[in-house]
């Protein structure tokens, strides 16, 4: 049998982009809220599901981001899937920084009460996932919320056993600045 030399055709990548070798990853917002009141949003590439029995979810997040406490402190949050009509939102709410700015009004998104957390939901999401704080670990330069999911809904129409990818048009974070949808061809093995 003929050796062959594959690993000369391939390309090291440093360590510390070798996590972008798992992008494009699906792009969240993460509605909170502390115990101020005050909701914040935050950006997040890193979603996840972890368990389906019982539902649970992960994200995480930086200590240093206002939300980290946030989440700390209230042991919830709400995950909103957002389109890529709303682009410039995500961009703005993984940008500026909620000790600063009310992400809401300077994105023009519309808080609307959560079903069974305090956190707000986003009404131009077309999906939501409340949760409520099951565990936090610590992983090096951040921190994996692990949340329980207790209520679950999306817009009439876009999700039945899966989103209509045709009319959804999720964001996708490549790294960077770079940011795409979905092919809408079903592929079947």
């Amino acid at each position: 049998m003929k050796e062959l030399n594959v690993v000369s055709s391939k390309v090291t990548v440093n360590y510390g982009s070798a996590s972008r070798l798992l992008h494009p990853m699906h792009t969240v917002l993460v509605s909170c809220m502390g115990k101020s009141g005050k909701p914040n949003i935050s950006t997040v590439a890193w979603a996840m599901p972890t368990s389906q029995k019982p539902p649970l979810v992960a994200i995480s997040l930086a200590p240093e981001r206002h939300s980290h406490s946030l989440i700390e402190e209230s042991k919830e949050f709400i995950i909103n899937i957002p389109t890529i009509e709303q682009l410039q939102s995500v961009m703005a709410c993984g940008t500026f920084s909620g000790r600063s700015f009310d992400k809401f009004k300077k994105t023009n998104l519309t808080p609307i009460p959560g079903k069974s957390v305090k956190a707000p939901a986003i009404l131009e999401c077309l999906a939501h996932i409340e949760c409520t704080v099951e565990d936090q670990i610590q992983t090096g330069d951040h921190t994996i919320f692990v949340g329980k999911i207790v209520e679950a809904y999306a817009d009439l129409g876009m999700f039945t056993d899966s989103y209509d990818v045709k009319r959804a048009h999720m964001v996708y974070h490549g790294g960077g600045n770079n940011f795409y949808t979905l092919d809408t061809k079903n592929y079947k093995p």
